[in-house]
């Protein structure tokens, strides 16, 4: 697994580094990438990840390797951002389960979106208000790793600067 992690998905950020990219916006991409990623209202991560990269200019690649990477945590954190909407909302909480809404699934999409509407409007609130946050805070943190690393790979040519274009 350690493997098929670093082949898959650390080697080719590293890459983008070694090519370049400045490790603020490789930063940016991640935290972004792995937000979006873990968005609960599924089939929407891809495209919502692609227009940000596309309006913000972001490395497109970098934040689709990363949400996609997301797919397993984006699951499981459906019912707790469910739990979450609902707290916020002071919301009954709704009879719901993993293996209840896999079933749905399985009778249709469109069905499971009827019945399910009100769980997916309170995780989709829920994860709007922790996801400036969480971004935020992952950007801070991975510009200070990703710096160090440019650094490692390339000692003397290395731009830390947080305004280096995006090639």
């Amino acid at each position: 697994m350690t493997q098929w992690l670093r082949r898959r998905i650390v080697d080719p950020l590293l890459i983008l580094l070694k090519q370049g990219l400045a490790p603020d916006r490789l930063a940016l991409c991640v935290a972004i990438g792995i937000v979006v990623g873990n968005i609960p209202i599924l089939g929407v991560s891809s495209i919502l990840c692609g227009v940000i990269a596309l309006v913000f200019r972001l490395n497109l690649p970098a934040m689709q390797l990363v949400q996609a990477a997301m797919a397993p945590t984006q699951v499981l954190l459906i019912i707790p951002f469910v739990r979450l909407g609902e707290w916020i909302l002071r919301a009954p909480h709704q009879a719901i389960s993993a293996k209840d809404g896999l079933e749905l699934i399985a009778h249709g999409v469109l069905n499971a979106v009827i019945v399910l509407w009100k769980a997916i409007v309170h995780a989709g609130l829920a994860w709007l208000v922790v996801a400036p946050f969480v971004t935020f805070i992952l950007y801070r943190v991975l510009t200070r790793v990703f710096e160090r690393i440019a650094v490692k790979i390339n000692p003397s040519g290395v731009s830390t600067s947080r305004h280096t274009p995006n090639p």
